[in-house]
């Protein structure tokens, strides 16, 4: 029941439309200060790497650990551009509506790596606004740019599998 209202009606559109619109601002704020003040992830990685998360004496995420020392912190330079652009065009996306799940996908993602690294600060409550985002699906965009990009994809990409089926249809039999 409230996954319908969630997903169809017009309150809960304009609801999410203030979530979005507030998760957005912060990550488009914080993303636009990474690419405008500079920005450099190895102090966090390094810190990540030497205080995992651990209980009783034993590293929990041992595998997030190993891909930060691993993949993470060697190839910096790469994860320095996509911090900064990833947080500002998911910002993007959740302020104007535009790909909204995949936008709250991609949020929820940053959000679950600083979970894994330790820091906790506001992410449970912003995965929370992702979760509730995603669940809502094209209702979380209807007062957005997704009423008018997702009819265009959904056409675009369904004009191939169409023209295909037809082919199909009306192809002779062979005996």
């Amino acid at each position: 029941m409230i996954n319908k209202w969630l997903r169809e009606s017009n309150v809960s559109a304009g609801i999410l439309t203030i979530i979005r619109l507030y998760w957005g601002w912060a990550f488009f704020t914080a993303g636009l200060g990474k690419l405008t003040g500079g920005f450099d992830a190895s102090g966090f990685l390094k810190g990540a790497i030497a205080n995992p998360v651990a209980t009783h004496g034993e590293v929990v995420y041992g595998w997030y650990n190993t891909f930060l020392e691993g993949v993470a912190l060697p190839n910096i330079g790469l994860f320095n551009i996509l911090v900064p652009w990833g947080e500002t065009l998911v910002g993007l996306g959740l302020m104007l509506g535009c790909l909204t799940t995949a936008a709250a996908f991609f949020g929820m993602v940053m959000n679950f790596s600083f979970l894994l690294a330790g820091t906790v600060s506001h992410n449970p409550t912003d995965i929370l606004m992702g979760v509730i985002i995603a669940a809502a699906g094209y209702n979380a965009g209807k007062f957005g740019l997704d009423r008018f990009v997702l009819p265009f994809l959904r056409k675009a990409f369904n004009k191939d599998k169409e023209g295909h089926k037809a082919e199909k249809h009306t192809a002779p039999h062979s005996a």
